[in-house]
């Protein structure tokens, strides 16, 4: 990981690499965790920033999202930090419209409907220059955590970045975005491609500014048959796997990486051969089927039910204790299967991250 900032500063000594431990495959004495979604509206000092700010203002602005990143921290024991920013800011950054609406979620426009309007988007942009504002966030961020916990960095995978352009926001059956894949294949190839290609700068831009550890999330990863994830979104994390390793060995950094392919449970054992250290799971894959197809060369992450946190504090805590059991406490992150709901309770995710911590020193100084 970079040891100075952008300007030479050096970054603080860092204090807990519990996570990134864990992602590199080495003994730790308890399961680190972190919570996808951990800074957000599930939290009333988030709320608070937000009732001032629109959100892609606190994405913008260095110091809000810091603030906005460190809130859960200050609460709760977590193994980790992400970045506060938004896997859209990539097609804003290519030139489309996305605007964050009230109770809907983000909304673009003006969508791709056909491969004509590619020729409207500058996919050749200078990723970082448009991007300098989340670069910046990482770099402020960094030095204000003073090393209390790795920072995670993140972007969208290629086809869920793709998806977005074309379904203009949230979609049950991604039917515009897939019908992309059956009619124009090759001009989805060309999207796809280029994509891909901003995706590695702008990963390696951020860990030069910052981040310790990076996330893809491929959130729609799990709306596509076996066959076009294998030609329309495998490749592509492949190539950014690969991409980003390579970049940063020039630069004589490792940082472990992260692949969250949502649903894709037929390409568990795929996804564990593009490169990425790190395969999170949703809830509805079994720990032990995962880790069978995944084998012992990565590292599993996730996956307990969101909406587990809605139960009591001895159900929190009982289902704890089966995930641990499950998965084990080596080669392994806790987190849940996909993000905070707005209407959970914070108290809740404290006995997550308490039971985490508490059952899996036990199992270890049991075993």
């Amino acid at each position: 990981m970079a040891a100075v900032d952008p300007s030479g500063k050096p970054f603080p000594p860092l204090i807990n690499d519990l996570i990134l431990r864990a992602a590199r495959g080495e003994k730790t004495e308890h399961v680190p965790v972190w919570v996808m979604r951990q800074a957000g509206r599930y939290l009333p000092e988030f709320r608070e920033v937000r009732a001032e700010n629109e959100f892609f203002k606190v994405c913008r602005t260095p110091e809000l999202a810091c603030e906005v990143t460190l809130q859960p921290l200050r609460r709760f024991d977590l193994d980790a930090a992400i970045i506060f920013s938004d896997i859209l800011i990539i097609p804003q950054a290519v030139g489309m419209e996305v605007q964050m609406v009230p109770g809907k979620g983000p909304t673009f426009p003006q969508v791709l409907k056909e491969p004509s309007d590619l020729q409207h988007l500058n996919l050749n942009c200078n990723v970082k220059e448009e991007l300098q504002y989340m670069l910046d966030a990482l770099t402020f961020t960094r030095h204000t955590l003073n090393g209390k916990v790795p920072l995670i960095g993140f972007c969208g995978g290629p086809w869920t970045l793709m998806a977005y352009m074309i379904e203009g926001g949230g979609s049950s059956t991604q039917s515009k975005a897939k019908a992309w894949l059956y009619k124009y294949p090759e001009d989805s190839h060309i999207l796809l491609k280029s994509l891909t290609k901003l995706l590695i700068e702008f990963l390696i831009d951020q860990v030069v500014a910052g981040a310790q550890m990076l996330q893809v999330f491929e959130s729609h990863a799990g709306i596509l048959t076996p066959e076009c994830f294998k030609t329309f979104l495998l490749p592509y994390i492949k190539e950014i796997a690969e991409g980003v390793k390579s970049g940063l060995k020039r630069l004589n950094i490792d940082v472990p990486m992260t692949i969250f392919a949502k649903d894709a449970h037929y390409g568990i054992e795929e996804l564990a051969t593009t490169g990425f250290d790190i395969i999170s799971l949703d809830w509805t894959i079994k720990p032990m089927r995962a880790r069978h197809e995944a084998g012992q060369k990565v590292t599993l992450q996730g996956n307990l039910d969101p909406c587990a946190l809605y139960g009591s504090e001895n159900d929190i805590q009982d289902n704890v204790k089966k995930m641990l059991k499950n998965f084990g406490t080596q080669k392994y992150i806790a987190n849940l299967g996909h993000g905070m709901y707005p209407d959970m309770c914070p108290e809740s995710v404290q006995t997550f991250v308490n039971a985490v911590h508490n059952y899996s020193k036990l199992m270890n100084e049991s075993s």
